[in-house]
């Protein structure tokens, strides 16, 4: 493959997107903790100066990555029913962060105003207006789904190893006597579950 066809524009020069591509592959390699521009710069072949001549800086990157990773998911084929569309594209956001290594700690450390994040974001704002929700509850119904999607995406990612006994161990019956009845509750069930379960909690009020 040329440096042309890995991502120069037709005067031979880099292009953004294949930077952004390239940190996009350092995250999968070695994760969000391991992800830099001298990283990306060393994916690319390049000098580090000539990665941040496209990014400014590492929190722009991150910021640029965060929208590509919005930038996957489809708007095709949504259901007709506002609140089914609403649930379906909560569903379509936590695929598309899943579908990356730390998909969700890079979007959460982001404040994306770019142009995929605000088509989602449009798009959610638009099935819960339709819904019947006002202006004020569609905005904060939005806001508080896409904070449970990263948040219960986040924790997916970095589950422990499901024979993990540490939580079993640390309740003691008498200093955490509401907690330990519910504990085979806390520990059943897949983040599939507790996907629907929460996306539940959120939608099933009466949006007026």
């Amino acid at each position: 493959m040329t440096k042309k066809q890995a991502g120069e524009d037709a005067a031979g020069r880099l292009t953004r997107d294949a930077v952004i591509g390239a940190a996009l592959q350092v995250l999968e390699d070695r994760g969000l903790e391991g992800l830099s521009t001298r990283a990306v710069a060393d994916r690319l072949g390049v000098r580090m100066n000539t990665v941040l001549w496209h990014v400014k800086t590492k929190a722009r990157l991150l910021e640029l990555m965060a929208d590509a990773v919005l930038g996957t998911i489809g708007y095709d084929d949504l259901p007709a029913d506002p609140r089914r569309r609403a649930r379906e594209l909560a569903g379509r956001y936590r695929q598309a962060l899943l579908a990356h290594r730390d998909g969700a700690a890079l979007v959460t450390g982001t404040y994306a105003a770019e142009p995929h994040t605000l088509r989602f974001a449009d798009r959610l704002v638009d099935a819960l207006r339709q819904a019947g929700a006002d202006e004020r509850r569609a905005a904060w119904t939005a806001w508080t789904v896409s904070y449970f999607v990263l948040g219960l995406t986040q924790e997916e990612q970095a589950a422990p190893d499901r024979h993990d006994d540490r939580l079993a161990r640390a309740l003691d019956p008498a200093e955490h006597p509401a907690l330990h009845p519910v504990l085979t509750h806390l520990r059943q069930g897949s983040f599939e579950d507790r996907f629907a379960f929460g996306l539940d909690a959120l939608l099933a009020r009466p949006a007026a």
